[in-house]
Parts: structure tokens; C-alpha cells; sequence
């Protein structure tokens, strides 16, 4: 079954809407999760456009979006996964998430790739950082869900930045593994229109999410060189900078690793 045709600017759909929308790349327990985000979803998403971008005949890409609010990384997610009819896009997450009642099953239900680098507040909960360490580095986890001719998902400021001006200046792994697999970025700007701009932005302010065409690399580039990827990372940043009415400056950019690398570094 095909699902219903979307328009350029996408409004969330109604609860009933939602309810019969079609995921038949779903099981019955996924669908049901999936429509109960996006319910959630809809009362902050004013808008998605570009979901042309996006449709499961794009695969694969890399998505890369811009990250004001811990909110969205489970709302905007969730109504991708409805418009692509439930085909998943594996997102980048880090492993503290998983221990936060709920979000975990809905990590593990949308198979995200799990990284292990990042410490948990308090300290004590890095006694469990070892039960969710995958043998399998993340870089090749994320090429290899790639290869499969699925897209991945990543935040390339690596934390939430709650200026409403500027964005940090990223970390570099997703223009990497761009570079040396040949697959799309897909850049994603998300904006606050009812937020004040001189105020750090709200887990609860609405948003529009505004995703661009995609970023065409020369490759595959297998072992990319520093200059490579530090330049095709500035595209991809500029590109969110702008969907996202935000600047951006390559000023401290992180390294090739921190994003989608080996943990086990």
C-alpha cells in the first residue's frame, strides 16, 4: 500500500489521520509506536518541508540536522518515519538516552546505532556504559547500515545548542563517512518562529523543520584527507546554518572521530 501523497510544506496530520495513516514497512507493534510519537509530535511540529528530499526511493542518505531542544530528537524522527510509510532512518544515539525509562525502547525499536563515548550525569550510571558497548565499532555500523542501502540519522553539533543565533561548529564524522562512502547529505535546519530570539530555546517551543536537497559528494573517497573532509563539512554546515537561520563558523571544529567513530578508541 502506498501512503498518502504529501505537499512541498507538510502539516502533521490530525489524530484520526494518524491513526489510519499506512507504515507498511512496519510490524503491528512498530506502527502503533510510531503513530503514538507523531500524535505527540504534531502538538510542537508546525511544519516539515522538503520531504521530497527524504522519500524512501532517496535511500541512502545521510541526514544531518541542526539540534536546539532534547525534544525533537524523538519528534522529528517519528514523523519522518510516518511520511517515509515506516521505513526507519537509524539515527546516532548516545547510550545515556537508553537509560531513560521509555526512550530506550524507542531507541531500540527504531534501531538506532548506539554510542558509547560520552559519560553519564551522575557518574555512578557509567557502571553500565559496558551493557550497551557494541562489539562493532559505530563508523562501521553506519557504513554498513549504508551499503544496505539505508540512511542514517546524526546531530553534527553532537550536543543540544540552545542558541537561538549560531551553531557550534560540529564534528566532523558525518562529512567523513559522506566522503569515503559517496552517499548524499541530506542537511535539516530547524527553526523556533514563536521562540524570542534573545533567550536560550525551550524543550517545549514549536518548530519548523525545513529540509534542504541533498549534498552530492565526488567520491567514494576511501581515507579521505584532512582537507577534504574539513571542507566538505563547512558545506554541509553552512547549509544547516542557513535552513536554520542560524550562522556558523568552522572555528573549533571537532575531530573525525567524535562524531561517528570507535568508541573503543
Amino acid at each position: 500500500m502506498s501512503h498518502p501523497a504529501i505537499p512541498p510544506a507538510w502539516e502533521p496530520p490530525a489524530h484520526g489521520e494518524i491513526l489510519r495513516w499506512p507504515l507498511p514497512f512496519q510490524g503491528a507493534g512498530n506502527r502503533w509506536l510510531v503513530r503514538a510519537l507523531a500524535m505527540l509530535a504534531r502538538r510542537q511540529v508546525l511544519s516539515i518541508s522538503g520531504l521530497e528530499h527524504v522519500r524512501p526511493n532517496r535511500d541512502p542518505f545521510i541526514l544531518a540536522l541542526s539540534h536546539g531542544t532534547r525534544s525533537e530528537a524523538l519528534l522529528v524522527p517519528a514523523l519522518l518515519v510516518l511520511a517515509r510509510g515506516g521505513r526507519i532512518i537509524h539515527f546516532l544515539a548516545d547510550w545515556n538516552f537508553r537509560l531513560i525509562p521509555g526512550v530506550g525502547l524507542i531507541y531500540r525499536r527504531g534501531e538506532a546505532i548506539t554510542l558509547t563515548r560520552k559519560p553519564a550525569r551522575p557518574r555512578i550510571l557509567n557502571l553500565l556504559k559496558p551493557l550497551y558497548r557494541h562489539p562493532v565499532p559505530a563508523w562501521e555500523r553506519a557504513s554498513a547500515q549504508l551499503a544496505r542501502g539505508r540512511s542514517i540519522g546524526v546531530f553534527p553539533e553532537g550536543t543540544v545548542n540552545r542558541d537561538p543565533r549560531r551553531l557550534l561548529a560540529g564534528r566532523r564524522g558525518a562529512a567523513r563517512l559522506s566522503l569515503e562512502t559517496g552517499v548524499p547529505i541530506v542537511p535539516v535546519g530547524i527553526r523556533y518562529p514563536r521562540a524570542p530570539r534573545d533567550a536560550p530555546i525551550s524543550d517545549h517551543a514549536a518548530m519548523t523543520v525545513d529540509i534542504g536537497a541533498p549534498l552530492c559528494p565526488r567520491g567514494p573517497m576511501p581515507m579521505a584527507s584532512l582537507d577534504a573532509v574539513r571542507a566538505w563539512h563547512a558545506v554541509m554546515m553552512r547549509d544547516i546554518a542557513r535552513l536554520s537561520g542560524r550562522t556558523w563558523s568552522e572555528k573549533l571544529s571537532g575531530s573525525l572521530t567524535e562524531e561517528i567513530g570507535d568508541e573503543h578508541a
